[in-house]
């Protein structure tokens, strides 16, 4: 017993430096706690000594790290190898799936955003949408790295899932097929002679570079304003949403800057000396699903006098996420720091007073089933290079009015935007 406990210290000690092995003072702290880590190794004896069947030790140690980092918030997790090596994926671009980013609010599994032209954009998943099963099992209380096990799978394969949304009077049941996602995060248009439009899906390793691609385009072609659509776009990478900025902004000024728990942990992101679109009068579109690195780009846009913002209060999802491998493939998202718009608003939601996100400069709200007809009729948007596709059997008729993007249009033609946002 005395060995076996030993063995067990040490293997959580270990855990436990792994975790926290980038300062001193907190491997300090993790020695103080002796007294804690005994009731989780008297435990995990007594699972060993009593329980009905036997258990690996390892399964027990990662199930307990698990249950720790679930008491955190809902963005910190602990990722086993194979739930690491798909995060990896899905930052370069590409991974398997139904296509929507999740987050847990409220205890619920919740959509953040489907991504377009993705599995789950097709059948009409919408932004907050409460996934409250999966293939008929409940989901309360589910983590976001259990969520990925059960909604990931073989390309081909199908998934049902069951979600409430806010209007409607019963759930409703999905049945949804898997596909390989590949993430094309840049379309764009020219919507009149002289206004192009540019819509980013994520800010993944590539979009940055696409979008000053795109720019280059709708210049040839004669643009003189744009409208800059980051409607359900649920972030990604913040050094790619920071290059994003840079495109338009310039004279070394603050964009964002994150703050953790340590004043001197803050770390100012700031432009160039010169931006390339920096007089390009421009009007920003979000809603209800944009998230993170979009609300990065609102926020700063927002707050530099740059661009008049249109649509809803964003998702509210301001924390910074580093990851620390560990040993063994496994690997720890955890909560660092959150985000800051120039002028020092917090962009991250308060849960208990529902303070957060980008509030619009000018609010347009959307009911739920028009949004859902405007995803479908988003994907008439083409990629750079590419000649625009036709309306994918839809009838005019059919087809809804997009309020936000004929106000937008509006201000730009007037050119009044330039009035507005120095105002």
């Amino acid at each position: 017993m005395k060995k076996r406990l030993g063995t067990l210290f040490l293997a959580i000690t270990l855990a436990a430096g792994a975790i926290y092995f980038t300062s001193s003072p907190v491997r300090a702290a993790v020695n103080t706690t002796y007294d804690q880590l005994k009731l989780l190794i008297g435990v995990m004896e007594l699972i060993q000594e009593n329980y009905v069947e036997e258990k690996d030790s390892r399964k027990l140690l990662t199930g307990a790290v698990s249950g720790m980092v679930k008491t955190l918030d809902p963005f910190s997790q602990f990722m086993e190898p194979e739930i690491y090596k798909e995060m990896k994926t899905e930052t370069e671009g590409q991974f398997g799936g139904l296509g929507i980013r999740i987050s847990v609010k409220e205890n619920w599994l919740t959509v953040i955003t489907p991504l377009p032209g993705t599995p789950a954009y097709k059948i009409g998943i919408l932004p907050d949408d409460k996934i409250i099963k999966i293939e008929g099992k409940t989901t309360e209380g589910i983590s976001i790295e259990d969520a990925v096990k059960k909604l990931r799978g073989n390309p081909g394969t199908k998934v049902s899932i069951t979600i409430v949304r806010d209007g409607a009077k019963e759930p409703q049941e999905f049945t949804i097929t898997r596909e390989i996602i590949k993430i094309e995060t840049i379309k764009s248009k020219m919507l009149t002679s002289d206004i192009g439009y540019i819509r980013l899906s994520e800010f993944n390793a590539s979009s940055d570079k696409d979008l000053d691609k795109a720019l280059g385009e709708l210049q040839s072609k004669g643009m003189k304003s744009l409208v800059f659509d980051l409607r359900n776009n649920p972030g990604g990478l913040l050094d790619t949403a920071v290059n994003v900025c840079k495109e338009f902004v310039g004279d070394n000024k603050l964009i964002v800057y994150t703050q953790g728990r340590r004043a001197e942990s803050r770390r100012d992101y700031t432009a160039h000396g010169k931006a390339p679109y920096a007089t390009l009068p421009m009007i920003i579109l979000v809603n209800r699903g944009s998230a993170s690195g979009s609300e990065i780009v609102a926020g700063a846009m927002q707050d530099l006098k740059r661009s008049l913002i249109i649509g809803t209060t964003t998702f509210g999802k301001g924390s910074v996420q580093s990851v620390f491998p560990l040993s063994e493939g496994n690997a720890l998202r955890l909560t660092t720091a959150k985000y800051y718009t120039p002028a020092g608003r917090s962009i991250h939601r308060n849960e208990e007073t529902g303070n957060g996100g980008i509030i619009p400069d000018i609010m347009i709200d959307v009911p739920r089933e028009i949004e859902a007809k405007l995803y479908a009729q988003s994907e008439d948007v083409y990629a750079p290079g590419k000649e625009p596709a036709p309306p994918a059997n839809k009838k005019e008729k059919e087809r809804v009015e997009d309020v936000a993007l004929e106000r937008a249009i509006e201000l730009l033609k007037a050119r009044s935007v330039l009035i507005t946002i120095k105002e």
